[in-house]
């Protein structure tokens, strides 16, 4: 670190010391990042200029921050950030280049917003290489959207990297993602240093009484102590709030100056840019004498312009724009459209006429939309958000105006800020509205509905059935599109709450299909008529030559379950991942990997399940979204992890959704079974099963069969096992007929069901339900006496479920061997089971010959932070080369790099 530093601030020596312990771990390459929260005025901004002037020599600056006036320009501050580091920018391979040229606008193009966010990350790890970096953020909670969910994938991402990032944000405008960060409050000084400060500035000779309440006033804020002396006289204004007091000062200053310098100051205010060469010209455009003006401005202390123009403070940009009349704010941002070029920067020039803009103008308002759909293409949502509502706010044309506002309400909602969705649509007047565009605003507040909680959720499903219907006179496809719809939502609300029943009970009167019967055809026949009439509709629907499945994949994953078809599971599950990295959609490729774990976990592959979970974790980490939950479940509960699957089990409770509860019910089910705990076991299969949710009621019922056996319930088993075979008769498939002659054999205590269940589940890759129905087998040959021959089923039970990694119920067949007089042979445990979801994805990739670099580009990390877990890795399984994972056949998996 550099041998001088700069002037202590007062006060704040343990907030200086924890911002240098973050620098000096990035200069040893241990990156990190730190959130420096509190309110206006406290000292964020001192502490950042403090610690950019303490790290000036070893380190390379970049910088950015939030603007208050700017509309929602997608990457505006993570544009600013990597200017300094775009020398670099040809170092990247093509598609990240083109990633970053396209979200700043420079290149045409629609990007992918997790490749944007690798790309920022190669780029300043690029650029750090030779220097370690800081990064400052200010003024945070101003951040566009887009550039917050970037940079707070590069914070979360930077471990192994010779960077630092701080941001600096108001604690009571939080932004989502920084909140998650690690953070540091800074608080008012004490009545010491706030003293000392005060004493220090040597601005303004008080009397006791004065210094005493302007002390008490401003509450150790050191802005407040700073400026509220210079507005003069010896007895302060009337107590107001901190933010508003210091503007109201600013204020008063800049009410001092020339009048072509406070001018200035209002263009400066509007210019998100701080590009004095842009200031510059629109100045001139005003007629500024721009030396004279930008003189008196910089003398006034208020702004300094250098390479670009900046404000001592955010409350003195906020007191500059506010100062000035809504006209001379329209003529500032007028000056601005005039000076942006068209080409580079067309959407912040339709901002800037926007702002310019007092009335309707329906010119202007067509032109934010043109920028609506640019930004959208660039992955602004919330940029293209905010053009509508503003092109609607400036619509001449009534029916114009409502579409407009329509679509803004659906991008808001698209941006995840669902309290301003339901405001957009609060604000449209229902009774004017065609029949088409009522069904448009039942969507949308279903929809918003849906995400807003407990309550909403069951609401949800509702409203878009109401839309529904409204379609079915004048718009019969679109009307069925959203039967089923509300049937998708429906099922994650869960059976229980009754909303799926409703729902199908109104699609029975839904419009006909135009062609042949459809999925909603298929589930209203499954519902009115049962599995026997249903499930052979559903399978000419999903195996069909047409396959509809593809609108609805969430719904067709839980009917491939319905039918107990684990092939058309698989098929639907590729579908599904190769589409999602196809297309970049986060929400399909989550869907897919989470799918690809349940499809792992149902046939034994439990390494494979890790691997999927790990990536979907990491893509859920980068749109700042909480990961899937049921993979974990069903995972966690077929290892037999009893404090997981407990943990999982309150986590899923308290999410409060009707699906996610089934299944940690079946889960816990599961786990009862395997550690045999029958009782328990027999009281969560009953709730997992009471709900008669597609799929978890099916295969929960398995479990209530052999628990409510071991239990000695012989009329609760017969009952669960005739709803198994109503369910399992009509699928007809090796699984479903595998599954039932298995829970039959319990009951009726037959050896040729046993021996039923085992010829069904050896014919596919169903290694877990194989493994068990060994199990139960060799039970049955010890309790009658046959014990050599269930020695023989035990024993190849045991290997089985511990290959697999069934912990709880292989300690359950070493009791059964031990109680036959063989006691068990011990198995080495599998690579996976020393490592961390994440680590058993990039051992699996590395040993399927995945390079650093690929495997980072999966899991949105830097190669180097995948070589340091590729050395914890290696210490873990006691090995030192790639060579050597490659020969560990439970992390070979011909599937790994799909």
């Amino acid at each position: 670190m550099p041998t001088t530093s700069p002037r202590s601030l007062v006060g704040r020596r343990a907030e200086i010391d924890r911002l240098l312990a973050l620098v000096h771990a990035a200069g040893r390459g241990e990156g990190g990042v730190l959130v420096l929260r509190g309110e206006p005025g406290i000292g964020k901004s001192a502490l950042l200029d403090h610690v950019e002037r303490a790290t000036a020599e070893e380190f390379q600056l970049i910088r950015a921050s939030g603007s208050e006036f700017e509309g929602e320009l997608p990457f505006a501050a993570l544009h600013q950030l990597c200017v300094p580091a775009l020398a670099h920018l040809d170092t990247l391979s093509a598609p990240y280049r083109e990633s970053l040229l396209v979200a700043f606008g420079l290149a045409d193009g629609a990007p992918d917003p997790f490749r944007v966010g690798l790309a920022a990350l190669e780029l300043l790890a690029t650029a750090a290489g030779t220097r370690p970096m800081l990064c400052v953020v200010d003024d945070a909670h101003w951040l566009d959207t887009a550039s917050a969910r970037a940079l707070t994938f590069l914070a979360r991402r930077i471990a192994a990297e010779p960077i630092a990032m701080v941001f600096a944000a108001r604690d009571q405008d939080p932004v989502r993602g920084l909140d998650d960060l690690p953070g540091l409050t800074v608080g008012g000084l004490s009545d010491t240093h706030a003293r000392a400060l005060l004493a220090g500035e040597k601005t303004v000779t008080l009397d006791e009484r004065v210094r005493d309440r302007l002390l008490a006033e401003a509450r150790g804020n050191p802005l407040a102590l700073i400026e509220l002396p210079k507005a003069g006289g010896f007895a302060p204004p009337a107590p107001s709030p901190i933010a508003s007091r210091i503007e109201r000062i600013f204020r008063a200053r800049m009410a001092e100056l020339p009048v072509a310098a406070r001018r200035l100051l209002t263009l400066a205010s509007a210019d998100p840019t701080g590009d004095p060469g842009l200031l510059w010209a629109a100045a001139r455009r005003l007629d500024i004498d721009v030396p004279t003006a930008s003189a008196a401005a910089e003398a006034s202390g208020l702004i300094r312009f250098d390479t670009r123009a900046r404000f001592c403070h955010p409350l003195a940009r906020s007191a500059a724009y506010r100062a000035a009349e809504p006209e001379q704010r329209h003529t500032a941002h007028r000056a601005l459209a005039e000076v942006t070029d068209p080409e580079t920067a067309g959407d912040r020039r339709a901002w800037h006429r926007a702002q310019a803009t007092s009335g309707p103008d329906e010119q202007v308002a067509a032109e934010l939309e043109l920028s609506a759909s640019r930004a959208q293409a660039r992955g602004g949502v919330a940029a293209a958000a905010a053009f509508l509502e503003r092109a609607a706010a400036l619509s001449l044309d009534p029916a114009k105006q409502i579409e407009r506002t329509l679509a803004a309400a659906r991008t808001t909602l698209e941006a995840g800020a669902t309290d301003a969705a339901a405001e957009l649509l609060a604000s449209v007047d229902t009774e004017t509205l065609a029949v088409s565009q009522h069904a448009s605003v039942d969507l949308l507040r279903g929809r918003i509905a849906f995400v807003q909680g407990t309550e909403g959720a069951v609401r949800g499903p509702e409203l878009i059935l109401r839309a529904a219907e409204r379609l079915a006179a004048v718009d019969p496809e679109r009307s069925r599109e959203s039967f089923v719809a509300a049937l998708e939502m429906g099922l994650v609300v869960g059976r229980a709450a009754g909303v799926l029943d409703r729902v199908l009970d109104a699609a029975r009167s839904a419009p006909p299909a135009s062609g042949p019967p459809d999925l909603l055809d298929a589930l209203v026949r499954l519902t009115a008529e049962g599995h026997h009439a249903g499930v052979p509709a559903l399978r000419r629907v999903l195996t069909g030559d047409d396959a509809g499945w593809t609108r609805t994949p969430a719904l067709a994953t839980v009917l491939a379950g319905e039918l107990w078809d684990i092939d058309l599971h698989a098929t639907i599950v590729d579908w599904l991942v190769r589409t999602g990295r196809d297309t970049g959609s986060p929400m399909t490729i989550r869907l897919g990997l989470s799918q690809v774990a349940l499809h792992a976990v149902l046939t034994g592959n439990f390494g494979r399940a890790m691997a999927a979970i790990a990536e979907e974790e990491a893509i859920a980490d980068a749109v700042g979204d909480p990961p899937q939950l049921y993979p974990r479940v069903h995972l966690a509960a077929m290892r037999g992890r009893r404090r997981e699957v407990l943990d999982l089990f309150a986590e899923a409770t308290t999410r409060g959704n009707g699906q996610l509860t089934a299944n940690a019910h079946w889960a816990t089910a599961v786990l009862y079974n395997g550690l045999a705990e029958y009782p328990a076991a027999l009281d969560a299969a009953t709730q997992a099963v009471a709900s008669g949710d597609l799929f978890l009621a099916g295969i929960a019922l398995p479990e209530l069969v052999e628990a409510a056996v071991r239990c000695g319930k012989d009329s609760v088993a017969r009952s669960a096992l005739d709803s198994l075979t109503a369910r399992t008769e009509p699928a007809g498939t090796a699984f479903a007929l595998g599954i039932a002659a298995s829970a039959r054999a319990l009951v009726s205590n037959a050896e040729p069901d046993h021996l039923e269940a085992l010829r069904y589940l050896a014919n596919g890759s169903l290694s877990v339900h194989l493994a068990r129905a060994r199990l139960r087998y060799g039970e049955w040959l010890r309790r009658a006496g046959r014990r050599r021959e269930a020695r023989e089923h035990l024993r190849a039970a045991h290997d089985q479920l511990s290959e697999i990694g069934l912990e709880a119920f292989t300690r359950r067949a070493a009791d059964e061997l031990r109680a036959t007089g063989e006691v068990a042979r011990s198995r080495s445990g599998r690579s996976y089971d020393h490592l961390t979801m994440q680590e058993t994805h990039i051992a699996r990739q590395v040993a399927a010959g995945a390079t650093s670099k690929e495997v980072a580009t999966r899991l949105f990390l830097s190669p180097r932070t995948v070589d340091a877990h590729l050395r914890n890795i290696f210490r873990k399984l006691g090995i030192t080369s790639r060579r050597q994972l490659r020969d560990m056949p439970d992390l070979r998996d011909e599937e790994a790099g799909s």
